[in-house]
Parts: C-alpha cells; structure tokens; sequence
C-alpha cells in the first residue's frame, strides 16, 4: 500500500469518532480561550492515538501541542477549536479541529518513513484574540517546515484573500447630569458615540472595497433621563494588507474617534483587545498540491480571485504565514443561502457536506505532507 492510500486508511478508522466530536463540540461551544472541556476532549482523542502530548502548552491554559517523528522537518496542523458568542460553532472551528485531527493520525504511523515530525498544534482563541499569535510569540512555530489547516466556507477556495485586522474598543469619557432639568450641565458621551459612527460612514464613500470597518455601540448609557457620562463601543478595522491598515486606514479611522470626543467635549479612551492580524500569505507550491489533491478527492478548488473583492474576512493564520510557508484554503460545506457566522451556516456543519468536509480536509492535508516530504520540495517552500 502507498503512503497515499495508508494515509485514507488511517482516517478512515477514525472518522466515525471525528464526526461524532464535532457534533460534541457543536452540542457544547466555549469561546475564546474558555475552550477548556473542548480542548481536554482533543488532547484525550491524540493521547489515545499515540500521540506525545503537552497540555497546558506555551503558556496558554487550553492550548496544547502533540508531536509524532522523531527527525527531519516539522509540519504543523493548526487545530481550532473556539466558538462565537451566540451563535456558537457558526464559523465551523468543529471542522477545522477535527479535520487536524485526523490529518494528524493520517501521518502518524508515516513520519518517520517520510523523515519528517507532525506537530498537531491546539490553537485557542482565534475569534478576536488572536491565540496563535501569543504561540508564536511563545515559539510554538520556532522551527516549521510548513503550517495548514482547512476552514468550512460555503464556497471551495484555494487561497483566500484573507485581511488584516484591528480589533479595538473604545470608551467616550463625558459628564452625567439630569437630562430634562440641567442638560447644559452634561457632556454627552452617547453623542460622541453617535457621531463616531457617523464620522466612519461618511469615510467609507473614499475607502477601497478592501477597506472593511464596521462597529457597535456595546454600551450607550444607563437612563433615558440621565446624560450618559461614559459610553463605549466595540469595531474591527480591515484592509488588504498589515501596511495599509497600519499606515493609512487605521489613522483615518482613529481620526474619525477622535474628531467624535472633540465636537462634544468628551475624552476619548482606546484599547486594543487581542493581538492585529495580518494578511494571508498562501505558499504557491502547498496551494498547488493541495488543489491536486483536493481535485482526487472530488473537489474543485477555484483561486482567491474567483471571490469579490474585500469578500473576505480576518485570521490569525495570517501572521503565521508570514513566519511559516503556510495555507488556509476553504471547504464548501454546501450551506448557502447560508454564510458564516450565522446559525444555519454552524448546523450545516453537522450535515453530510459538513462532515465531508473533515473527511476531504484530513485527507488533503495528509496527502499534500506526503507529496513536499516524498519529493523532498521542502527547499521549493
């Protein structure tokens, strides 16, 4: 039996209990960095399929990381696994982190014939936070060869355009006074945050259809008799790369806060939660053979550009891409009229394009390691 066809046996044995682990996780999400049943349940799943396992690892409470090899290089299977608030397992991290899995046990027992070390890296937190880049911070890619993982979309994309991402909260500082008796005495804090909004759609007519800010007011004031002295608001700043974000669209943004606080005399407080992303890099030679690899299994994986400009969204896999030869392609799961992050794209997950999607994901991935360390290409990454 070739590598190949050792590797769809190995997943085969295992897909039953795959499936039957997203559908616990879409039963049970935890968001950011609260993973911690999820995360027990993947490292119990990788310790019984002789994997050596490190949990807690780099620092992060329900991180973890599971090696199989002995020598030659490293190849990392980034496996998430946090939900959304709300609509929980709607972007489909069920199928990410069990697809790792099991292209995980697909190489297991071929590392060392293949010369290489398979890492199935636990990352928490990719909703907002940005886990993966406190992993590398902490060193968990110091020495990879290569980096992948698959994500559930409605669409099959070989190398999406993913953005570059801020995420901040902001905070109106004004004066509480009574409303109807002594508004004069007040400074309005929902009016900076009114005006805010206001001052980012005026900008959005001179922005590039890249250019994605969007936000809400996640807290507007406590009575409607009482001036609201403090408001805030949460938003997201995208563009198509980490330069213009940092150079040109995030100051013009700022400047639309800023503006906000000076009209109504408030001041203004910013915080930025989590960690930027940056721009995805797809490695040209992975995307190409997991494109041919995906095409045997029946999928036809059509390239970033076949998608709308800006029609995209942001992911920590980014920043790796910029340390790591790295891809992060997409995997129909047949949901639309259904997009992600919303509830009907999370329950197509569990239907049989959703659990394909594992199947397809592993099996990709397994074979795309196989065809770099077979043909020795690592120096082509």
């Amino acid at each position: 039996m070739d590598p190949k066809q050792r590797a769809a046996a190995a997943f085969a044995a295992v897909e039953p209990d795959l499936r039957d682990l997203s559908r616990w996780m879409y039963d049970h999400p935890e968001i950011a960095f609260q993973e911690r049943e999820t995360s027990a349940r993947l490292v119990a799943f990788l310790e019984q399929h002789g994997f050596d396992v490190e949990y807690p690892a780099y620092g992060l409470e329900t991180a973890f990381v599971a090696r199989h090899g002995s020598s030659g290089p490293a190849v990392v299977l980034c496996c998430e696994y946090d939900a959304l608030p709300e609509v929980g397992h709607a972007c489909g991290h069920n199928i990410i982190a069990t697809a790792a899995l099991g292209a995980g046990v697909a190489l297991r027992d071929l590392a060392d014939d293949l010369g290489i070390r398979i890492t199935v890296l636990g990352t928490p937190a990719e909703e907002t936070y940005g886990g993966k880049v406190d992993l590398i911070a902490a060193g968990a890619f110091r020495d990879a060869a290569a980096a992948m993982m698959i994500h559930p979309h409605p669409h099959d994309v070989a190398d999406p355009k993913m953005l570059a991402v801020a995420h901040i909260d902001l905070a109106f500082h004004g004066r509480e006074s009574h409303a109807s008796m002594a508004p004069a005495e007040g400074i309005n804090a929902l009016d900076a945050a009114v005006q805010a909004y206001v001052n980012v759609s005026t900008l959005r007519q001179a922005l590039l259809p890249t250019d994605k800010v969007h936000g809400i007011i996640t807290h507007g004031g406590g009575a409607p008799n009482v001036i609201p002295g403090r408001t805030e608001m949460a938003w997201y700043v995208r563009a198509a790369s980490k330069h213009r974000l940092d150079t040109d669209l995030y100051p013009r943004v700022m400047a639309c806060f800023e503006a906000a606080a000076s009209a109504t005399g408030c001041t203004l407080e910013v915080t930025e939660r989590g960690h930027p992303y940056a721009d995805l890099i797809s490695n040209p030679v992975l995307t190409e053979l997991l494109v041919a690899n995906a095409r045997v299994l029946g999928r036809d994986l059509a390239p970033g550009s076949s998608l709308p400009a800006g029609a995209s969204g942001s992911t920590d896999m980014g920043n790796v891409s910029h340390l790591v030869p790295s891809i992060h392609p997409f995997l129909s799961i047949d949901s639309l009229p259904a997009v992600n992050h919303q509830r009907e794209f999370a329950a197509a997950t569990l239907a049989p394009a959703g659990e394909r999607a594992i199947h397809d994901g592993a099996v990709a991935m397994a074979w795309t390691v196989i065809d770099v360390a077979a043909g020795d290409r690592w120096s082509e990454l």
